[in-house]
């Protein structure tokens, strides 16, 4: 099995991911959330579609206020990507993205019962990262049954495999805005064993292709930031450490 995590309509990292043989050959590609709020929303949404039954669809947070935004709403996603991405929707794909269910659980060979989610199991935008203390992982797998010694997120960005309370965590890092460093990053589940991938690719014509196809206005300075990833690893954890609760001095 394949989990694809926060794609944010970066299609051409999607491409390079599911031309991979062990995506090619995943009868099951778990997609755990921000699937379309980015400059390629329509594409990828109908890219990912058009695999059928093979997906399994978990809602992210942007997915949910994409929903918001496309009704009339408001976001609070800070990217100004959000609004442009939603006006971009066909209704189908709106309806698509308000009914995605969040969280999922499957049971998976060599696994048992996986709980697939996109913040954490509660809250499709609770951040908890690779450093976070136990009491607060405590806190935010309180909700999971005791049968679950899986779980799968996404959200930060970043990709780690860690033990919380007997439960492995997993997120696989983001397929299309990665923070710490550039490509493609996915998970591959199998046989009771977790690979965290990295799909490389050509980031100068992905750029080019989101510049050229895009429409949004500012989609080569978006493209620029965010496939090369400019924004490091210690830098976001700085940023989002606050949201876990950690006191400034330390987790």
């Amino acid at each position: 099995m394949v989990v694809l995590s926060d794609i944010h309509g970066v299609l051409p990292a999607l491409e390079a991911v599911l031309a991979e043989p062990a995506a090619q050959e995943a009868e099951l590609i778990v997609l755990t959330g921000d699937i379309a709020a980015g400059p390629l929303p329509v594409q990828t949404l109908d890219r990912l579609v058009g695999l059928g039954d093979r997906v399994l669809w978990v809602r992210g947070n942007a997915d949910r206020e994409l929903v918001a935004l496309a009704g009339g709403g408001e976001t609070s996603i800070p990217d100004p990507i959000a609004p442009w991405a939603a006006a971009q929707l066909r209704p189908d794909q709106v309806t698509l993205l308000a009914e995605l269910p969040h969280p999922v659980t499957r049971h998976l060979d060599g696994f048992g019962d996986v709980l697939f989610c996109h913040g954490s199991p509660r809250d499709d935008d609770e951040v908890v990262l690779v450093d976070t203390r136990l009491e607060r992982w405590d806190e935010a797998l309180s909700t999971v049954d005791e049968s679950v010694a899986t779980v799968v997120c996404g959200h930060t960005h970043m990709p780690f495999v860690r033990l919380a309370f007997g439960r492995l965590v997993v997120n696989p890092g983001s397929v299309g805005m990665p923070y710490g460093r550039p490509g493609a990053h996915w998970a591959l589940l199998d046989n009771g064993t977790v690979q965290l991938r990295r799909t490389t690719f050509d980031y100068n014509a992905a750029c080019a292709e989101i510049e050229a196809t895009s429409g949004y206005p500012d989609a080569a300075a978006w493209a620029d930031y965010f496939i090369r990833a400019r924004a490091m690893d210690d830098e976001v954890i700085k940023a989002f450490g606050p949201r876990d609760g950690r006191t400034p001095s330390g987790p």
